[in-house]
């Protein structure tokens, strides 16, 4: 397996030029978010098919100006670049990734199941991972130094120490950007007892969990190890089917944060806390 090689965000010494033809290895670089679900899901993807790519980890809301400069559409990560293209989303990159590497396969050849591995992607890409990030924006409102576990082995272009202290009115803008209010936050809690059974049942029926891990894999389980990174909300999770997925898909997830939420948000996940394991 090829590991990432994180770099400082340095947009000027990228050339995207659009497609062009290049021989020889293909150059990949992939754009995120220390912690980043989605991001991380994209390089467990990248790792699977052993493809070599350079990381260029970008701060919270720091990450709109970089991606403007680099012409990318969106301000949204993941974002890569491959061989000067851009493509942005968990969801268009890993078709990309199938495109330049067909082997090993993210998708399967029969039909009936690729449609289902499609359907649970498309699950985690567009309900399970708002679910996530939305809590977790809310907790790092109520304690912002625990920001800094999640910087582990990244380059930010600055001390971890720093960044985290400057990072609050950075977490602030991105909260408002994704509606994390307390109202949305606690619906998102109450939906989530909902997912993970979903979840385990694609585990039962083989849809998820294979011997041979897809596309939905790395989607749903990325947003579910980082789920087990919150100390709130970790317990409702491991021990099941769904959290047996997470930590064999992505076994080491940085970041720990302590319990904040409050009590009775936490009835649907089963009530009363209880002393969670350390995060591995």
């Amino acid at each position: 397996m090829k590991t990432a090689q994180p770099a400082q965000p340095d947009p000027t010494d990228i050339p995207l030029e659009g497609d062009q033809e290049r021989a020889g290895p293909i150059d990949v670089r992939l754009f995120t978010i220390p912690g980043s679900h989605p991001g991380v899901a994209v390089q467990l993807m990248l790792e699977h098919k052993d493809i070599p790519f350079k990381r260029t980890d970008l701060l919270p809301v720091v990450s709109w100006g970089v991606l403007k400069a680099l012409r990318f559409p969106r301000v949204t990560v993941p974002a890569m670049s491959i061989d000067g293209r851009r493509v942005q989303g968990s969801l268009e990159i890993a078709r990309e990734l199938e495109r330049i590497e067909p082997d090993p396969p993210l998708f399967p050849v029969e039909p009936t199941l690729r449609a289902k591995v499609e359907e649970a992607e498309r699950f985690g890409d567009e309900e399970l991972q708002q679910g996530i990030r939305r809590p977790l924006l809310w907790m790092f409102r109520k304690n912002t130094p625990a920001l800094r576990s999640y910087l582990e082995g990244a380059r930010i272009g600055l001390p971890h120490g720093l960044g985290v202290r400057m990072a609050g009115p950075f977490i602030a803008l991105d909260a408002r950007s994704h509606e994390a209010t307390g109202d949305n936050v606690r619906r998102d809690i109450s939906l989530l007892p909902g997912m993970l059974q979903r979840i385990d049942n694609w585990i039962a029926e083989g849809v998820l969990g294979g011997q041979e891990l897809n596309a939905a894999d790395f989607q749903i389980a990325a947003s579910l190890r980082l789920a087990m990174s919150l100390d709130d909300l970790r317990p409702a999770i491991e021990g099941r089917p769904a959290g047996e997925l997470a930590l064999r898909v992505a076994p080491n997830y940085p970041g720990r944060t302590p319990p904040v939420l409050p009590g009775d948000w936490l009835e649907p996940l089963g009530g009363s806390r209880r002393s969670p394991r350390p995060t591995a």
